[in-house]
């Protein structure tokens, strides 16, 4: 029996780093459906199932940025994390931001990884691949 697609939730306003991350996945072994959403408001509409998002499925795995507009990553990430409902879904922060302060703060606010995007772009496109290839392969993930 075929396993099923890894179902993605990228959250991110950048359509250029929204093709490198479609690109890496695409490149990838590891089965996987991805779902964007530009902005943080969508986001939470997107896995609260709201219109125009009714029939959105869970995702398994988020990747969020965190600058925005609407509402940023962290406003994201806080309101995924202390909804009972949403909190077991893995959320990778994959962000241009190196800043200390980002990092403590998605940790505090129970990120389950923290990235900086590489500018480099087979470094981007690697990383990509390696945290679905952990996601997708190595770790259990609840369905």
């Amino acid at each position: 029996m075929p396993t099923p697609p890894l179902e993605v939730l990228v959250v991110e306003d950048d359509a250029g780093d929204v093709l490198m991350i479609e690109e890496a996945l695409e490149a990838n072994d590891v089965p996987s459906r991805l779902h964007v959403v530009s902005d943080g408001v969508e986001a939470l509409a997107f896995l609260r199932n709201e219109e125009p998002h009714a029939e959105a499925p869970r995702p398994q795995l988020i990747l969020l940025d965190l600058n925005m507009p609407r509402m940023d990553g962290r406003e994201v990430l806080a309101a995924v994390k202390g909804d009972d409902a949403l909190r077991s879904i893995p959320v990778v922060v994959l962000t241009t931001s190196a800043l200390d302060e980002d990092v403590l703060r998605s940790y505090q606010l129970h990120a389950n990884a923290f990235v900086t995007k590489p500018v480099d772009l087979d470094q981007f496109t690697s990383i990509v691949q390696q945290i679905e290839s952990f996601y997708g392969r190595t770790v259990r993930l609840p369905r």
